[in-house]
């Protein structure tokens, strides 16, 4: 088997492989002759069958199989002995109808093809803990802990029709039949008959229950909502509606009771106990802000530190995976480039950059992550399967076979424990510095955090060319 370079582009490189047909008959006749002792064929004792006569029965396969097997070795032979890192998966062309693959499998014609690789580029990690990052952290206030206990008890409250004529308030109960449209047309979906609305539990469409303040039993009132961009129906998702609504009750809530009860009706022995898993809860969401504005801090300082090119495919299908999300969304929301104040190339370009970044730190995590033996560990895959099994109830079992039978499903649950692995390794070694904030500043948006879903800041998937052996 002859390999030779052919290009050396950039990231780019390609060989042309030569496997002389005296070496794939060589390789037949061996097989063929293995065979004989292994095969019953019906006329003839076991191992007594001639080669001639398997030849007749399997050759054609049995030659197949060598090519195969020459075509792996060959790729085997290319990365180990030009020690490169593949950034996709080699592409071959083979370059022969199919009179050209006849003759290479009847023997009359020799073996040849091009592969077409994209290795991964090299560059030095360096020095990682100058980098700074200051962390906002807010203390969990005893009104929100009291304001959470209070919604926990509202839910267990009995409710009264209030006076005739009374208008409707926040927290009250209001009870209607509804006919949701869109341009005039009812949706399917879109009726409700003695449904339960309570005010201000931001339970329906944004500004349903708002608009609904004031009402009193009796009166019939359009109310004009716009569906949010990330509704469950691609079909409404976005769409400006109207709900031809009528009230049947208005009705008011009991007084709330916050005491040792409430916290028995939920499973806890105390309402000291109560307060405290609640309080708790309220950390954890503070600390997932927290670490999300850190984090962006950390891919931010990355990106400014690392600069190389990058392997063009794997460019190219993350810009694609971007693009289809862009796309998907200003169907959904009716918005167009021009609302946008854009065009689709310049928007194209912003977009195009995004991709880029979010492959550049994908590479560079990786690295890091594999200098530093950063693995995951077969318990904490096995974690994140039971924790996928739970979101299905009643599926557990399934979901649970289909990951431990598709290493690529399960490869997919181990990138984002391997990145935020890394990420905990980096910050380790970082600048990191505590600034006490409100929590109306900890939980407020940047503006380049406004951007649409399919800019979400994430290092790529695509970064796991590498980093999936890592996480192995």
């Amino acid at each position: 088997m002859q390999v030779t370079q052919t290009l050396a582009d950039g990231l780019k490189r390609e060989f042309k492989v030569v496997v002389p047909a005296a070496d794939i008959a060589t390789r037949t006749d061996a097989q063929l002759e293995d065979m004989k002792g292994k095969v019953r064929v019906n006329g003839f004792r076991p191992g007594k069958v001639p080669v001639a006569h398997l030849r007749r029965l399997y050759g054609r396969s049995v030659t197949a199989d060598v090519v195969n097997n020459f075509v792996g070795e060959a790729n085997r032979k290319i990365v180990d002995e030009n020690q490169i890192k593949l950034a996709m998966e080699p592409k071959l062309d083979f370059g022969a109808d199919d009179e050209g693959v006849t003759q290479v499998l009847d023997g009359k014609a020799d073996l040849a093809w091009t592969v077409a690789v994209e290795v991964l580029p090299t560059f030095e990690v360096g020095d990682i803990s100058g980098i700074k990052i200051v962390k906002p952290v807010a203390e969990v206030a005893d009104e929100e802990v009291q304001s959470r206990l209070e919604d926990l008890a509202r839910r267990n409250v009995t409710y009264a029709d209030k006076k005739a004529k009374s208008k409707a308030e926040t927290h009250d109960r209001v009870i209607v039949d509804f006919v949701g449209k869109i341009d005039g047309v009812e949706f399917e979906g879109g009726k409700g008959e003695d449904i339960s609305v309570d005010l201000g539990s931001n339970t329906f469409i944004p500004g349903f229950e708002d608009q609904l303040i004031g009402v009193t039993a009796g009166q019939e009132k359009t109310i004009e909502v716009k569906f949010p961009t990330n509704y469950a129906s691609d079909t409404l998702a976005g769409k400006d509606a109207t709900f031809d609504v009528k009230v049947k009750a208005v009705q008011a809530a009991g007084d709330l009771v916050v005491d040792d009860e409430l916290a028995k009706s939920v499973g806890l022995e105390s309402l000291d106990k109560l307060k405290e898993v609640i309080k708790s809860s309220i950390e954890g969401e503070y600390n997932n802000v927290s670490r999300s504005k850190v984090k962006r801090q950390l891919l931010d300082a990355l990106d400014a530190k690392y600069s190389f090119d990058l392997p063009p495919t794997l460019f190219q299908q993350e810009f694609d995976n971007v693009w289809l999300q862009v796309e998907r969304e200003m169907q959904q929301t009716g918005r167009t480039f021009e609302q946008e104040n854009t065009t689709e190339e310049a928007a194209k370009e912003d977009y195009r950059k995004i991709a880029a970044r979010r492959v550049r730190l994908g590479l560079v995590l990786a690295e890091i992550g594999e200098s530093n033996k950063i693995q995951v560990t077969e318990e904490e895959a096995t974690r994140a399967v039971i924790e996928r099994a739970r979101q299905f109830p009643g599926q557990e079992r399934q979901i649970w076979e289909f990951y431990t039978k598709n290493p690529q499903a399960i490869a997919e649950l181990r990138a984002p424990i391997f990145e935020d692995k890394v990420v905990d390794h980096i910050l380790s070694l970082a600048d990191v510095t505590e600034d006490k904030v409100s929590k109306e500043e900890l939980f407020k948006e940047d503006d380049e955090q406004a951007a649409p879903a399919a800019a979400e800041d994430k290092p790529a998937k695509a970064k796991k060319a590498k980093a999936a052996k890592s996480a192995e």
